[in-house]
This record gives C-alpha cells, sequence and structure tokens, in this order.
C-alpha cells in the first residue's frame, strides 16, 4: 500500500497540489488521469520519492518495494542489458556485484568466505539463480530477441532502450508500480503484451497513460486529477467519463431545480413582504432562501480541441495507384515489392512492428524519398496533407505560431489563420509565440492546424497521438471518424486504430505487404487464430 497524506506541491505561487489525501491498495491498477499540465507525472514522482512536497508526506507499508519506469533512456548506456533489468531490484543487483568482487579476489581471506556466505544465502532468499532467465523472459515478452540481452545499452535504438527499461521496472515483481506513460514507443504487440503482465500482477500499480483501450484494459480505477485534488473512481477509463458525465449532469438539474426554487421564493417575499397576513410565511420563506446553496459548478480544467477536416474538393474514384515498390535503407530492404490500390472510402491503418518501413513509405508517397524500384501514381482529384514522425525542420525557425500557420494559407487574412489556431487552443498571446520554443504537444497542435487549413482530401499521419493529451486524441479520433476522404495513417493507439480505420495494411520483417479490408480488432483476432494453427501445426510435427 501506498498513500499520499495532506500532500500539498507549490511552484512558486501556484498550487499544483492542494492537500491530496489518497490511498492505493495492493491488487489494484490504478490510472492516473488529467489533463496536460494538470501534474500526472509529478504527482508520481511525488509518490517515487524523486520530489519533495511542499507539505505532507507519503507513506508506504514497511517491507514493501517500490519501482517505477525511468525516464533517461541514456542514463545506462554504459551497462549491459541484462544488467540494466536486474538494476530493477537495486539490493539484488547490489548482491551480484559484490559477490562477483568477492570471487574475482587473488587473496581470498576467511572474512570474504563468511561474507560471501551471507551473500549466497541472502541471494538465494531472493530468487538471484532465477534472475536472469525471469529478466529474459520480460524481454522476450517485450520483443527485445535474445542476441541482445547481453550488449551494451549504447548499441539499442530509442525504442529499444524503452522496452529495456519498462523490463526493468518490472523486474522481481515489485510490491508497488509506478508507470509513467509506459506505452510510448512501444508496438502494438509489446503494448499487447504488457497489457496482460499487468492484467495478471497482483500488487498495487499507478499508470499515467494517454492510451485509452489501455487504460480499459488494465485499470480498476481512476484517479482523475484536477484543480489541485485527485478524485478516486471505481472502474475503468470508460467507467470514469461516463460516471463524471452523470455526476456533472446530476449536479446541473439539481442546481436548475434550486435556482428555480429560489426564483419561486424570491418572488414570493418581495410580493408579500410588507403584507402584514403574509409577513410570517414571507419570514419563513427568506429563512428557507437562505438555506438553499448551489453546487459549485467549476469548469474543468480539461479543454478538447475542435479538430474538424474538410476537403476543398471532393476525391474523385481514382486514388492512389502504388506498382512494385522497394527501397532498401543501410543494407536493410525495408519495403519489398509493396502493390496496392487505394478507393476512394479507404481509411488505412498500417499497423506491425516495422516502424521505419510505415515511415518510409509515407515519405515516398509524399514525394520527399525516392523508391529504389517501383512506381505510385495519385489520382487528379487528389490533394494530400502530411504529419511526419519527425517534425523538427517544421519548427527550425524564428517565426510566430500565426506567422508560421499563414504561410500555408491560401486566405492570409489574419483572423482567418487565427480561427484555425482557436479551434487548437491556441488562445490571444499564443499567436505571437515563436514556433521554435512550443512543446511537443503544441507542435502536433500546430501541425494538425496545418493540415486543416490545407483543406486536403487525403491525410497521411505518421504516429499523430504522440504528445498529445488524452482530450486532443479524442477530439482528432473524431475528426477523422467524420472526415470524408481517404486516410494513410500509423498509430499505436489501439482504439484509435480501430474506430477510424477500415482497411489494415502490416509490412512484416523483409518489407512484404499484408492487406486486409477489415477493423483493427478483426485483424488482430484473425491473427491470434493464424498463431495457434501455427504453434498447432509445429507441436504435430514434433509429435
Amino acid at each position: 500500500m501506498i498513500a499520499a497524506n495532506n500532500v500539498t506541491l507549490r511552484i512558486g505561487k501556484k498550487a499544483l497540489f492542494e492537500d491530496v489525501n489518497i490511498k492505493f491498495t495492493e491488487g489494484n491498477c490504478y490510472g492516473l488521469i488529467g489533463a496536460n499540465g494538470a501534474g500526472k507525472s509529478t504527482f508520481l514522482k511525488i509518490l517515487s520519492g524523486q520530489l519533495e512536497t511542499t507539505k505532507g508526506d507519503v507513506t508506504i507499508t514497511p517491507g514493501q518495494r517500490l519501482s517505477f519506469l525511468q525516464q533517461d533512456h541514456f542514463k545506462y548506456d554504459a551497462y549491459p542489458v541484462m544488467d540494466t533489468v536486474i538494476m530493477g531490484n537495486a539490493r539484488l543487483y547490489e548482491i551480484m556485484k559484490e559477490k562477483e568482487a568477492i570471487y574475482a579476489k587473488e587473496d581470498f581471506t576467511d572474512e570474504d568466505g563468511i561474507r560471501a556466505s551471507e551473500l549466497e544465502g541472502e541471494f538465494a532468499e531472493m530468487n538471484g539463480w532465477e534472475a536472469e532467465s525471469d529478466a529474459a523472459q520480460l524481454l522476450n515478452g517485450l520483443g527485445i530477441e535474445t542476441d541482445l540481452h547481453y550488449v551494451q545499452m549504447a548499441e539499442l535504438n530509442g525504442s529499444q532502450k524503452v522496452k529495456v527499461l519498462l523490463a526493468q521496472a518490472l523486474f522481481g515483481n515489485p510490491d508497488i508500480l509506478l508507470l509513467d506513460e509506459p506505452t510510448n514507443h512501444l508496438d502494438l504487440d509489446a503494448i499487447a503484451w504488457l497489457e496482460e503482465f499487468l492484467i495478471n500482477f497482483n500488487n498495487t500499480v499507478i499508470v499515467v497513460s494517454h492510451d485509452r483501450y489501455f487504460l480499459n484494459k488494465v485499470c480498476t480505477h481512476i484517479a482523475d486529477i484536477d484543480y489541485g485534488k485527485i478524485q478516486l473512481y471505481a472502474g475503468n477509463y470508460d467507467f470514469w467519463f461516463e460516471s463524471s458525465q452523470l455526476l456533472v449532469k446530476q449536479m446541473k438539474e439539481a442546481n436548475k431545480k434550486k435556482e428555480e426554487k429560489i426564483k419561486e421564493l424570491q418572488e414570493f417575499i418581495s410580493r408579500f413582504s410588507a403584507n402584514a397576513s403574509k409577513s410570517r410565511q414571507a419570514t419563513s420563506r427568506k429563512r428557507a432562501l437562505e438555506k438553499i446553496q448551489l453546487d459549485e459548478m467549476r469548469p474543468s480544467s480539461r479543454k478538447y480541441p475542435y479538430i474538424d477536416f474538410r476537403p476543398n474538393r471532393e476525391i474523385g474514384n481514382e486514388v492512389l495507384m502504388v506498382e512494385g515498390l522497394s527501397k532498401t535503407i543501410d543494407g536493410v530492404k525495408v519495403l519489398d515489392n509493396i502493390t496496392f490500390t487505394l478507393g476512394h472510402d479507404d481509411k488505412v491503418a498500417f499497423v506491425g512492428g516495422n516502424e521505419q518501413a510505415k515511415t518510409t513509405l509515407f515519405k515516398i508517397l509524399m514525394g520527399e524519398m525516392e523508391p529504389d524500384e517501383g512506381t505510385y501514381k495519385w489520382g487528379v482529384t487528389t490533394s494530400r496533407a502530411y504529419f511526419p514522425k519527425d517534425s523538427t525542420q517544421e519548427f527550425d525557425n524564428d517565426l510566430t505560431i500565426a506567422d508560421w500557420l499563414t504561410q500555408y494559407s491560401e486566405i492570409k487574412d489574419a483572423t482567418y489563420v487565427r480561427g484555425f489556431l482557436g479551434r487548437m487552443l491556441f488562445a490571444g498571446e499564443d499567436g505571437v509565440k515563436k514556433v521554435r520554443v512550443l512543446s511537443g504537444g503544441e507542435k502536433v497542435r500546430c501541425l494538425l492546424s496545418k493540415m486543416m487549413i490545407s483543406g486536403a482530401n487525403i491525410l497521411i499521419l505518421d504516429e499523430p497521438t504522440n504528445h498529445l493529451d488524452m482530450e486532443a486524441i479524442t477530439a482528432l479520433n473524431n475528426g477523422l471518424i467524420k472526415f470524408p476522404g481517404v486516410i494513410l495513417f500509423a498509430s499505436h493507439d489501439h482504439q484509435f486504430v480501430e474506430t477510424t480505420a477500415n482497411r489494415i495494411m502490416e509490412i512484416v520483417p523483409g518489407g512484404m505487404l499484408i492487406d486486409k479490408i477489415t477493423t483493427y480488432d478483426e485483424y488482430l483476432a484473425n491473427d491470434e487464430m493464424a498463431r495457434k494453427r501455427q504453434v498447432y501445426t509445429m507441436q504435430g510435427e514434433d509429435n
């Protein structure tokens, strides 16, 4: 069990948290949610002891071990992958290293022998002999192949490092597990594995995530941060959303009835207070009026952008023909004879773990990269807007947000451009902020503004939900569902893919394409059945 007791945190004059009291108990998984800037990551740092409170404290059941997901992807570059995972249990790793140092001594003394015996006993009690196999199981589950288990962390790419650090947090069955955006940079297979791990995890989990499907799968409770307070709800994310909306509705209805009663009493008092025969009744109603108190209806700190993609031109029947596209990068064939044709109703999700292949295909289709072989042809009625995975160059300038967006608008009127920025929550003085200093989420909202103002009838989006909060993801999701044109996109957000796509394409290792007209859930179900058939066939061959 871990609890926050009267926790207050002030940053300058602003109170990020004020007298927070909340208890997280064993056997439950808590989803910590709130708008960007509400303090989700900060609260996890308070719980983990990385950040001191202004007032109050955090208590943990004596003897329990807390583990959290490290955010510094370069912290362990000097260590092997296996060591990095086992460091998740600091005491076990200390024992292993002390043992190695003692046994490496040339002048092994009696004292060394006694100390080694003590360490061996503690090592056995902590299941140290299974440490490497347990770590390997976590790594394999997250998609880190066995041949990478003993290489240096510095040799891994960013996505692989994230997976190793997640394995580190999960290692050794911690009593309390704190996870800040654990699904970021994970492929869908790794996310599915993590979901199953957490569903079967019997201790306390507190997780921050913008993945609604993930929260629905793993959470038993939702802890909602709003206005420096944390309100606890039993149930998953969808249950929280319905409950919170119902609560607001009930409070509004109750206030409406109270306001009607107040008006009725005020009219009676105004009409009869000077009437001697009615004075007692008027006095009674005054007392009744004084007792009526409206429920405080503070507007939520959550803000939803308005995302609406409106094509300037209706798309024709000929959309895109791709014939035999191939591309090799650094000696690796990422696209191999890719062929497909798009129709005017297609909403295509590119899924699977081959991140480079998806990005390469999008760049080729946008004319930013040449294929080694093959051709592609866009229909004459098509116009395209592109959301790149890496937008660094887009913002490497000293333009203000308003000037940056104006350069992409056919209509140069400032009011027109600022209207698009306003929809994306850039209000007032935000328009003169330099794009170079924007946060990740602000840059994404700028790119979405650019796509909206383009009036394109084909949208290509490469991981658009990265850096967005839950509200912006929901708004983007709804905007794409309503969009009447063609969409090609890649995303790790299960609900985003399931509710948007009507066609699934997967570029498998080696660069070949699997193309199915189906929903994402149906695709996963068929894929799982195919895997089971393959296992069954292999078992039959072994027999």
